[in-house]
């Protein structure tokens, strides 16, 4: 058996960036920006009011003095007209301010009567002027890779970019295999079971920015376990029993294997490797089994094929809520509940039982060998 940390540096190993595709900008939230995008025009594009007054020349500003009104611009109406000495032009919020204007004098701080306006005594000095370009100029960029945001799409608009370049989606082949198994909605014999681990896997790779795609039940023969996509997920049919075939088929195919057998509870029978040019990850069968290894190793291989990089799931610490027993040989991943107190592990941790890990919003993560640990002892965790 091999460590958590050495299979996931193999899993990298197989993995790399898929190829760049242009996505319309609508589109683009929640993809990957695969190439640095440039400003083709500066925000803001013009100097810009950001109060609602009179644009003005400092030199005319002393109280009491009063201005002529030579007109009015708008946000997306230019004035046209230039501010000589004694001259004020009435001017709206995000409205082009004159060149000849080097002052915004706030509407509150003026009386007007008529084409006439009269400095107040007491005069807000800022000047309510943005300058062309003070949030980004020409050229200016958004930097790669990054998972696009609300924000970042906010962004892109506003720098004048009608299509992005993402990283194409990994496409996963999920394949559950088994004659024990029957699609949810089927009338299953007495001795099988529904097939549920591929639904949560999908859900969970499709969340972080794959494609999954869910392929019939593989029984257990050889021909029905042949298929080509950027990954390949199977589940069940990694161990050695006499039906457990996945092994067998991908080796009699030409499988390079980089491993087999993690020291990890839950997900102890997981494998890996390339066949026919193509990743595969073969996880356990049992359900919180090959969750809880998507989590660990499936969604960090999506990671990396998205371009950001090949690195384990995000680790965080919290204080323990309730005690835990000395660790054995094999790290372990225990469903458990976060709250603002800490973290407690949840007492029946056997990897058959679904609803555990649906209650679970956190793993705590329990190193080889790990003493016991108090109350209050800090741990390492990943959210769910």
């Amino acid at each position: 058996m091999i460590t958590v940390a050495q299979a996931l540096d193999k899993i990298f190993a197989l993995v790399a960036p898929l190829d760049p595709e242009t996505v319309p900008l609508r589109a683009a939230a929640g993809r990957v920006l695969a190439q640095a995008q440039a400003a083709k025009r500066a925000q803001p594009p013009f100097r810009t009011s950001v109060m609602d007054g009179y644009a003005v020349r400092t030199a005319d500003i002393a109280p009491g003095v009063e201005l002529s009104v030579i007109g009015e611009a708008a946000a997306g109406h230019v004035a046209g007209k230039d501010v000589q000495p004694g001259q004020a032009l009435r001017i709206f919020t995000g409205a082009p301010v004159p060149d000849s204007a080097d002052r915004v004098v706030i509407q509150e701080d003026v009386t007007r009567s008529g084409d006439r306006i009269r400095i107040g005594e007491n005069v807000d000095p800022k000047p309510y002027i943005r300058a062309k370009g003070a949030d980004f100029d020409i050229g200016d960029q958004i930097s790669t890779p990054r998972r696009l945001n609300p924000a970042d799409v906010t962004l892109l608009a506003a720098m004048n970019c009608p299509t992005v370049p993402v990283t194409r989606k990994p496409r996963v082949a999920i394949i559950a295999t088994g004659d024990e198994l029957e699609m949810p909605g089927s009338t299953p014999r007495d001795d099988q079971i529904i097939a549920s681990n591929g639904y949560g896997l999908a859900a969970m790779i499709d969340a972080a920015g794959g494609h999954a795609r869910l392929l019939p039940i593989a029984r257990d023969t050889e021909a029905s376990l042949n298929t080509a996509f950027d990954l390949i997920v199977t589940i069940g049919g990694a161990s050695v029993g006499d039906h457990d075939l996945v092994g067998k088929v991908a080796e009699a195919r030409g499988m390079e294997r980089a491993f087999y057998k993690v020291a990890m509870r839950p997900g102890k029978p997981l494998m890996a490797g390339r066949i026919d040019g193509t990743p595969m990850i073969g996880l356990p069968g049992n359900p919180v089994s090959s969750l809880v290894c998507g989590q660990v190793f499936v969604l960090p291989a999506i990671t990396a094929m998205l371009g950001l990089g090949a690195s384990p799931a995000p680790q965080r610490q919290a204080p323990l809520t309730a005690a835990l027993p000395a660790n054995g040989k094999r790290e372990h991943y225990m469903r458990a509940e976060l709250t603002p107190d800490g973290i407690r592990a949840f007492d029946r941790q056997d990897s058959g039982l679904i609803r555990v890990i649906v209650d679970a919003n956190a793993l705590l993560i329990r190193p080889v060998d790990d003493p016991p640990r108090d109350i209050g002892d800090m741990v390492p965790y990943i959210a769910l």
